[in-house]
């Protein structure tokens, strides 16, 4: 990584990852937490997800930033320091930082080391006005940020790729309220949104036809048998994506494909054939319900664009009072 830049380093340990993945495993039904999905491999996975044609959100929401970067400029306003939850390659902080006027500093929060070191030094070498200041870490847990060597007039928290939605209720509105205690009472977050559509078109998107999605699941599996000493095999487990109707969600699932037993740090964990284990969702919004969850954070829309069959939407969020 580039000396110049200033990393600050709170990547969770492993003990941290073993703790979470015994919690998912001894709860009912099993669950592995989708966070930990973006190692090196997890990362080039999924840019290679966003590239496939069933896969609409990325490509609708970098043309959204296109089109409408003035107008998001002008709603978010001078001197911003930005935040990004997850800088994942940059190609729509590279949008965002080029429409935005004067942008004071750059804050990628990201898990992955390999993908935060990436993005960080393309942006800093193309942005050279921009102060860019990675953490590595885990953005769902408290954060304090690094300061810019130059005041910015507030904090624009950048939350793109619809992440928002692969929260469960609570845990996102205790995510929009850590985000309006990152922007302060001037500040605001970029947020984009999976709007509610055909589900037959949401289920294409998580089930690619060339099986990367699929590949990106079951490389979770691979990460922890690396960093924690489990021992799945990733062969006896299948993707499975469903969407949800009644509650507006894409759910993905590792299902067993025969009875075995994994073991980790000591501990077993039996599987039946058939049995599905949670390891990510993906809420779909309506107004209604996004402009519901931020208010419970604190938080009102302030601007709204959606593409123009209303498939992705980007929404300006703001502390309901100043």
């Amino acid at each position: 990584m580039n000396p110049e830049l200033r990393l600050t380093d709170l990547h969770p340990s492993a003990d941290d990852i073993t703790g979470d993945v015994l919690r998912g495993l001894a709860s009912t039904p099993k669950r592995l937490p989708s966070k930990y999905f973006y190692d090196r491999r997890g990362s080039e996975l999924f840019e290679a997800i966003t590239h496939q044609p069933e896969y609409y959100p990325t490509r609708i929401e970098l043309a959204l930033l296109s089109e409408h970067g003035p107008e998001i400029a002008a709603a978010a306003g001078p001197c911003m320091h930005v935040v990004e939850y997850g800088s994942g390659s940059g190609r729509k902080t590279r949008l965002l930082l080029d429409a935005l006027e004067d942008p004071v500093a750059y804050t990628p929060i990201e898990i992955s080391r390999s993908a935060l070191t990436a993005s960080a030094e393309r942006l800093d070498r193309e942005f050279g006005d921009v102060e860019v200041l990675p953490v590595l870490a885990d953005f769902t847990r408290a954060i304090a940020l690094p300061s810019p060597s130059r005041p910015a007039a507030s904090a624009l928290v950048f939350f793109p790729g619809s992440t928002l939605g692969n929260f469960g209720h609570e845990e996102s509105v205790r995510l929009l309220q850590a985000m309006r205690d990152t922007m302060g009472g001037n500040g605001a977050a970029l947020v984009g949104i999976d709007l509610e559509k055909d589900p037959a078109i949401v289920e294409a998107a998580y089930n690619d036809a060339a099986g990367i999605t699929a590949e990106f699941t079951l490389n979770l599996l691979h990460r922890l048998n690396r960093d924690v000493g489990s021992d799945f095999d990733p062969g006896a487990f299948a993707h499975r994506a469903c969407y949800v109707v009644p509650e507006g969600r894409i759910v993905t699932t590792l299902e067993s494909l025969r009875d075995q037993v994994v073991t980790v740090e000591g501990r077993a964990f039996g599987f039946a054939a058939g049995e599905h284990m949670h390891v990510e969702q993906s809420q779909k919004y309506s107004d209604a319900r996004i402009a519901a969850l931020a208010a419970r954070a604190g938080l009102r829309v302030a601007a709204r664009w959606n593409d123009p069959l209303d498939w992705f939407g980007l929404r300006l969020l703001r502390p309901a009072t100043p």
